[in-house]
């Protein structure tokens, strides 16, 4: 199993090209044709034999569950610590955002250093989620104070309202999740990434809007399509999670599956607020 998201994890995405859910009896019958897991200690018990799916230590849904409450709640807890803690003030709102910048860059530090590991390290992921959440907050307090105090319960219900209709979609089996998907969504996030930090250095050496990505007409367009990108995500969150437990991954992966959700929900909540701030200030 891997974290679906662009530089997180570099384990190998599950082999199977057709929908998200699993054909039984095609893996009772040939478990090593499709399984990712079958070159890799996870698949069967090495002292007893048995199949990964029974062993004490194969990860669940319910680890997933809990681990991802635990990474998003460290974001929720710290965001609203760092909303009451430092306040925004208008006159000197460059304050704020360089403490949102300070945070994000520790944040993404760690998440890069996990990306780098053979093993997911909860405290490293748990870090990552306590910076995230200080980003955010500050942020989101900025963005509160100099557009509209409603835009951060928008955000928030958009993100819900995303994760929610993709996860129907995703059970319904509307979303086809094959190499050819996943190969798609890392091309056009990668040229999307790219654009954006191209957006940032001449905004930064040149001033103003940069090229304009983030801003007016072009900034619309732009938010949108992070945010299905983020949809895209999280139908390969879920895939990473349904390949995890039916394939038997071990316990600990449950982490980097938590991991993978909270970094794309931050993605598409960051998108979202920044989409309504356009559409907000524009008024």
């Amino acid at each position: 199993m891997r974290s679906s998201n662009p530089v997180f994890s570099r384990r190998g995405f599950s082999r199977d090209n057709g929908y998200a859910g699993f054909d039984a009896q095609q893996q009772a019958g040939n478990p090593y044709a499709t399984n990712p897991y079958a070159t890799n200690p996870y698949a069967a018990d090495p002292q007893t034999g048995a199949p990964a799916a029974v062993r004490s230590n194969a990860m669940t849904l319910d680890d997933v569950v809990s681990r991802t409450a635990l990474t998003l709640g460290t974001v929720i807890l710290t965001a609203v610590i760092s909303w009451l803690a430092l306040p925004v003030d208008p006159a000197n709102i460059g304050k704020s955002y360089g403490i949102a910048i300070g945070a994000g860059l520790v944040a993404f530090v760690l998440a890069m250093i996990q990306s780098f590991k053979s093993k997911p390290a909860p405290a490293l992921i748990i870090g990552y989620a306590a910076f995230e959440g200080v980003f955010l907050g500050v942020i989101s307090a900025a963005v509160s104070t100099t557009i509209s105090p409603g835009v951060v319960i928008q955000a928030v219900l958009g993100t819900m309202c995303v994760f929610a209709a993709v996860l129907f979609a995703y059970k319904m089996r509307w979303i086809r999740v094959t190499r050819r998907f996943y190969g798609f969504v890392m091309a056009a996030a990668v040229g999307f990434l790219l654009l954006m930090a191209a957006n940032a250095l001449f905004a930064l050496f040149g001033g103003g809007d940069g090229l304009g990505f983030r801003s007016g007409g072009l900034g619309i367009v732009f938010g949108i399509v992070g945010i299905v990108l983020g949809a895209f995500f999280l139908a390969l969150d879920f895939k990473q999670v349904e390949d995890g437990v039916a394939y038997g991954a071990p316990r600990e992966e449950s982490w980097l599956a938590a991991f993978g959700l909270t970094v794309t929900l931050v993605w598409i909540y960051t998108e979202m607020l920044r989409l309504l701030s356009i559409l907000q200030g524009d008024d």
